[in-house]
């Protein structure tokens, strides 16, 4: 889906390429923590009773897979996804 216009992604680009590498990192790496805290906070909504190492293990299985989380926690739930 798309749903923004061809100049305002022009923009965007734009004001990408200007910032410096520090910047763009900084901004990568913030966007990269609000999805985890948009994710967490979705499995917690869906899950209001699992505790921190169950969030840990749901998280990882909807960043990283089901086998990744399952070499790291071992048991993973059934309907994490």
């Amino acid at each position: 889906m798309v749903d923004t216009s061809p100049q305002a992604n022009a923009r965007y680009h734009e004001l990408l390429r200007r910032m410096q590498p520090e910047n763009r990192l900084e901004a990568a790496v913030r966007l990269s923590q609000a999805v985890r805290e948009m994710a967490l906070a979705g499995i917690r909504e869906r899950h209001p009773a699992a505790d921190e190492q169950e969030l840990r293990v749901r998280l990882t299985v909807r960043l990283y897979g089901r086998e990744c989380a399952r070499r790291l926690f071992g048991n993973v739930p059934e309907d994490a996804t």
